[in-house]
C-alpha cells in the first residue's frame, strides 16, 4: 500500500454569510430570449435571491474576501461597480477584495440601460437600486456573522449539465442544444462550512451549466434549476446553499429551451442530489482519512479511521492569499456600431412587416435578429480603444483550496485544463465576474465554426489560451 493518508481538502478561516430576497416586482421587463414574444413578466416561479459571503484570515482580522453571488444574467459595468462600491463601504473593504458574480439565470429578467425605453423598463432603474441596498444589507449581514470555520471540500459528478456545441447536418450549420456526441465536465465541487462546535452553517456549490431550462416560452421570473436545487440541499441540511456558476460557455442542461417549470425543477433535483451524494461522502470537519493498521478477524481487516488534522496540515489549511490580476486579451476587429444600427432597424421593420402579415414564426425570428444586433450596440458602448482588451481576474488561496475568479462566459475548458494541470489542488472557478461585454471566450480550435458563441464574442482568437497561462502562473504563484 503506497497511500497510508488521504488528505481532505480543507479550509479554515473566519466566514460569514448574509442573503437578501431581490426578486423583481411583476411586470417588470423580462425579455432575455431573442425568440420570446412578450416583455414583461407575468409572475414569480421561484424566488431571485443574493448571497454574500465574507472570508476571513484566522491571523488578521482586517484580512477579508467578500464573494457575492446573485441570481441576475448579469449587469452592466456601472451597475455592477454600483453594487460593489456599496459592499465595500458596507464591509470596510477595498473594492479589489469584492468579487461579485451571477447565477446567469435567463430567466430572472435582463436588466440592461437600452430596456428601460421598453414596457417593463420604467421599473427598471428603481429595481437596480434595490439590488444594491439588499446586497449592501446581506454583505452588512456576512459581516457581523463572521466567525471561526472549516471548510471541507469534496468532488461529486451530476450529467444534467451537456455540450451544447452541435452541428446540424440538414440546416447546414452550428445550432446551440444538447450534443449527446461530445462528454461534458460534469464535476460538482461541494463546500461544507461548519462552526467550531461541527455544526453546519453553509453548503457551496460549484457548478458550470447555463441556467437555460425556461426559454422564450416562459413569462415567470425564475432562477432556473438554481432555486429548486438549492431547495433541496437546504431541507436536508438546515443551512444556507449558496450557488456558485462555474465556467459553462459551452454547456447546458440537456433537457432545455423548454417553457414548462417542472423540467427545471427536475434539473434542479438532480443537481441537488448530487451535491447532497458529495456531503455525505466527507467525514468529521478538519480531519484526514488515515490507514489505521491490521485487526486480526475472520479475515485481516486493514482499518481506516479519520483522525485529526496535523500541526502542519492546520497551518496550510489557513493560509490566506488574494490577489487581483490583468491579462491583455485579442479584441475582434471587425467590430461596427454603425452596422448594428443599421441591421436593428432594419429587422425591427421585418419584424412589424411579418406581424402585419400574421406570421408568427417570420415576425418571432426577425425580432430575435433585431435583439442580436441590439446587444451587439450596447457591449460595443463598454468597450474600451486599442488592439486588446484589459481583463481581470481574481486568485485566491483558502488554505488547500484555491477561488479563481473571472470576467464574461469563458468556455469550460479552461477548468478542465487547470484541473489537470494542478491535479493535487481543489480549484473553484467563478466566472461572470463583471465584464459582461466581452461575452464568450471560445477556446482556439472552436472559432471559424460559425459556432453562435463567436458570434457575440468581443474577443478574438487566442483569448482564452492567453487567459489559461495567466491563471496557471498565478495559481502556481500562490500555492507554491
Amino acid at each position: 500500500m503506497k497511500t497510508r493518508k488521504v488528505l481532505t481538502p480543507t479550509s479554515r478561516v473566519r466566514f460569514g454569510h448574509g442573503r437578501e430576497d431581490i426578486t423583481p416586482p411583476v411586470g417588470i421587463y423580462h425579455r432575455m430570449w431573442g425568440a420570446a414574444r412578450h416583455d414583461r413578466s407575468t409572475g414569480v416561479h421561484r424566488p431571485i435571491l443574493a448571497d454574500v459571503m465574507i472570508f476571513g484570515s484566522l491571523s488578521d482580522e482586517s484580512d477579508l474576501l467578500v464573494r457575492a453571488h446573485i441570481d441576475l444574467v448579469g449587469l452592466v459595468t456601472a451597475d455592477h461597480n454600483a453594487v460593489v462600491d456599496g459592499l465595500a463601504k458596507v464591509v470596510g473593504v477595498g473594492e479589489d477584495r469584492i468579487d461579485l458574480t451571477y447565477s446567469h439565470s435567463h430567466s430572472s429578467g435582463f436588466y440592461m440601460p437600452d430596456r428601460v425605453a421598453l414596457p417593463g423598463g420604467e421599473l427598471i432603474p428603481d429595481y437596480l437600486k434595490e439590488v444594491a441596498e439588499k446586497v449592501s444589507r446581506a454583505g452588512a449581514a456576512a459581516r457581523d456573522a463572521l466567525e471561526v470555520a472549516v471548510i471541507t471540500y469534496a468532488t461529486g459528478r451530476c450529467n444534467m449539465a451537456a455540450n451544447r456545441d452541435c452541428y446540424d447536418e440538414e440546416f447546414e450549420g452550428h445550432v446551440c442544444g444538447f450534443n449527446p456526441d461530445v462528454e461534458p465536465d460534469e464535476t460538482v465541487l461541494v463546500g461544507r462550512v461548519t462552526d467550531l462546535a461541527h455544526r453546519q452553517v453553509a453548503t457551496l456549490v460549484n457548478y458550470g451549466c447555463h441556467p437555460t431550462t425556461l426559454a422564450w416560452d416562459n413569462t415567470l421570473l425564475s432562477p432556473d434549476y438554481v432555486g429548486t436545487m438549492r431547495e433541496e440541499v437546504e431541507h436536508v441540511t438546515d443551512c444556507p446553499c449558496v450557488f456558485a456558476q462555474a465556467p459553462s460557455g459551452n454547456q447546458g442542461p440537456r433537457h432545455v429551451f423548454v417553457g414548462d417549470l417542472n423540467v427545471a425543477d427536475k434539473n434542479g433535483r438532480q443537481l441537488g442530489f448530487a451535491a447532497l451524494s458529495a456531503l455525505m461522502s466527507m467525514g468529521p470537519p478538519g480531519t484526514d482519512y488515515a490507514y489505521q493498521g491490521p485487526v486480526i478477524s475472520g479475515a485481516t481487516i486493514g482499518t481506516w479511521a479519520y483522525t485529526p488534522l496535523t500541526e502542519d496540515r492546520r497551518e496550510a489549511s489557513a493560509i490566506f492569499n488574494t490577489g487581483i490580476h490583468s491579462v491583455d486579451l485579442p479584441k475582434r476587429t471587425d467590430l461596427d456600431t454603425k452596422k448594428f444600427e443599421e441591421q436593428m432597424a432594419e429587422w425591427t421593420e421585418k419584424q412589424k412587416e411579418a406581424d402585419a402579415e400574421g406570421d408568427v414564426v417570420k415576425a418571432r425570428d426577425y425580432g430575435a435578429r433585431a435583439e442580436r444586433a441590439r446587444r451587439w450596440m450596447g457591449r460595443l458602448k463598454g468597450m474600451p480603444e486599442g488592439p486588446t482588451y484589459p481583463y481581470r481576474f481574481t486568485v485566491q488561496r483558502l488554505g488547500d483550496a484555491v477561488w479563481v475568479s473571472c470576467g464574461g462566459e469563458p468556455y469550460n475548458t479552461v477548468q478542465q485544463v487547470l484541473r489537470k494541470r494542478f491535479p493535487n489542488q481543489t480549484l473553484l472557478f467563478s466566472p461572470l465576474a463583471g465584464t459582461i461585454q466581452v461575452a464568450y471566450l471560445l477556446d482556439e480550435a472552436s472559432y471559424g465554426k460559425g459556432l453562435y458563441q463567436e458570434e457575440p464574442s468581443s474577443l478574438g482568437k487566442g483569448c482564452l489560451e492567453i487567459l489559461i497561462e495567466a491563471m496557471a502562473e498565478k495559481i502556481a504563484a500562490v500555492i507554491s
